[in-house]
């Protein structure tokens, strides 16, 4: 069976196709959303999820977070005493992920379908699926996020014909796509977005608001408690901001008492930059599917920052209309990955569905053009393959040396829209060795082959020999080869990981930890000695004395984060 995967920047959620609909499989806390959080306990085994997130704030030198975004780079990052890459603590969610689907379905999960934001490079791509390797999967596609959600969408309107736009706003990354379906085909006409614009991009906003109006000293924040305290209590604020006319953000550091209020219309102001970033990629995919917004029959929201007001009244502004979000636009993706797993396995429940994707951006090389008195400018990009051309795709072209006699030519591969080279993305490199032939008898025809994954390929073929070379990606260091990925896996496989029947535990004392931080004095005196009492209870083992002692508990802690909570008296 092939399972659907969104790996998001803040929530993970696994998916699979079962009798004829996706359905969201829960983890081990009976959740469909898993944070992606990763924790180094003091043991050494690895906390997953919720009990990673709660740690975020106690243990920030032990927990990592938003990692989705240096994938595809050389980043380290420390937990404890030991250094994960990227595609690592990726790896681990995925694994947690696979263990839940697991024990839900009563059988071996092997394959998968990830989804990665549109945007996407090749080596972010590459990196996604070695995660998926490290986990155990055999990752059978990646599937860009806002072609997930149009399928999660489309799925119940197979027989329509209809033109829509989903605007996936995750937590890290903005995708933006036009799609068309008709007759069971649904044909992506366009794409753009933003890997660094996202729902935490917006908390970041905030607190450096609240940094400059609350005249913090700008040293705290390098202080990670403080940071992390700061990070939780903006998020809740912003939250709050979805039910509520106003939201305040609070926070104690050494006696010092920090707060500040926010409505509405002061969150738009201080996050202005951010909303006008929004609307570039909408503008640049409308105006790449040739269309105009009155053009369009619906707008679809997807990823959980979407949820913000200040984002849908965007929305409501720019397309003159309210947005459609009658699925959760936090489990949209995942929905449609099951989708795609369906129609990999060819269920005939989706004997009519055919879908079509596009290349989100220009893929070339760097070149040097000649001017009139016969010199040369270098530096210049040359599209191969144009942005939204329909994928697989696969387009040649032919190049010269700029002098006669030339011994090689080097090859350097970039993705983006810029007209000099230097301001897009490179890939990498290729050098081609030449006959010494004279400038019009000596050239390479240069193929890019781009996939449906999103991934690319790079051949030259000296014309005159017919020697053909294949792209080695040289300096990129997101790259991890096939051996490094074979050790690196029985690395991260002789990781303790808690067991699922104990990660419930683990994740109430976590949360423990966490508020016991919060009280001050005869508070924080008795609630101490309630976690040990829970912690004794857990080391007898036994279910019966258990039960009882952590229901008590997590009453407790549901009374102290909602600000109910007195000391008893004769406790």
């Amino acid at each position: 069976m092939i399972v659907g995967i969104d790996l998001g920047t803040t929530n993970s959620l696994i998916a699979v196709w079962e009798d004829g609909a996706p359905r969201l499989i829960p983890n081990s806390l009976g959740e469909t959303l898993t944070p992606s959080c990763v924790s180094l306990d003091e043991d050494g085994s690895i906390l997953v999820g919720r009990a990673a997130r709660e740690r975020l704030q106690t243990h920030p030198a032990r927990t990592a977070s938003v990692f989705k975004r240096y994938m595809g780079s050389d980043k380290l990052i420390r937990l404890g005493e030991r250094e994960f890459r990227p595609e690592e603590l990726s790896a681990l969610i995925l694994r947690s992920l696979k263990e839940d689907a697991e024990a839900v379905l009563g059988h071996p999960v092997t394959e998968a379908i990830i989804t990665v934001p549109a945007y996407f490079s090749d080596a972010q791509r590459k990196a996604t699926r070695a995660a998926g390797q490290l986990a155990g999967l055999r990752v059978d596609r990646l599937l860009n996020e806002p072609t997930a959600a149009s399928l999660a969408y489309g799925i119940n309107l197979r027989d329509a014909e209809t033109r829509f736009l989903v605007f996936d706003l995750g937590g890290g990354t903005f995708d933006v796509s036009v799609l068309d379906l008709f007759e069971g085909v649904m044909e992506v006409r366009a794409s753009a977005g933003d890997n660094m614009l996202g729902g935490e991009d917006f908390v970041l906003c905030l607190i450096n608001h609240f940094f400059e109006q609350q005249k913090i000293p700008l040293g705290l924040k390098s202080d990670a408690h403080f940071m992390q305290r700061l990070i939780a209590a903006t998020e809740r604020a912003k939250r709050a901001l979805s039910d509520s006319a106003s939201a305040t953000i609070q926070i104690s550091h050494h006696d010092t008492e920090y707060a500040m209020t926010l409505d509405e219309a002061a969150f738009e102001r201080v996050c202005a930059g951010l909303l006008q970033r929004l609307r570039d990629p909408v503008e640049r995919a409308l105006r790449d599917a040739n269309l105009r917004i009155t053009e369009l029959d619906n707008v679809i929201l997807a990823g959980g920052a979407t949820r913000m007001p200040v984002v849908r009244r965007l929305v409501a502004r720019m397309f003159g209309r309210f947005p459609a979000c009658d699925i959760n636009p936090d489990e949209v993706v995942a929905l449609g990955a099951a989708v795609q797993a369906g129609l990999k396995m060819r269920d005939a429940a989706l004997d009519e569905v055919v879908m079509t994707d596009v290349s989100p951006y220009s893929l070339g090389i760097e070149v040097s053009m000649q001017l009139g008195d016969r010199s040369y400018s270098s530096g210049h990009f040359d599209p191969i393959v144009e942005r939204n051309t329909p994928v697989p795709v696969s387009r040649v072209k032919r190049y010269h040396p700029v002098s006669d006699n030339q011994k090689y030519l080097e090859l350097n591969v970039y993705q983006g829209e810029a007209r000099m080279a230097r301001d897009n993305i490179r890939l990498g490199s290729l050098k081609v060795a030449l006959p010494s032939l004279p400038i019009d008898d000596s050239g390479i025809d240069v193929r890019f082959t781009y996939d449906v994954n999103g991934l690319l390929q790079v051949e030259a073929t000296v014309v005159k020999t017919r020697e053909t070379h294949v792209l080695v990606i040289e300096g990129n260091p997101g790259m991890l080869s096939e051996a490094e990925i074979a050790a690196r896996f029985i690395t991260l496989s002789e990781l303790k990981i808690h067991p699922r029947d104990r990660i419930e535990h683990r994740t109430l004392l976590a949360r423990a930890e966490r508020l016991y931080q919060q009280l001050r004095g005869q508070g924080r005196e008795w609630f101490g000695a309630r976690i040990v009492a829970f912690e004794q209870a857990l080391e007898t083992q036994d279910k019966r004395v258990i039960d009882p002692v952590r229901a008590q508990f997590e009453a407790t802690l549901n009374e102290i984060e909602h600000d109910s909570f007195t000391v008893p008296f004769n406790d």
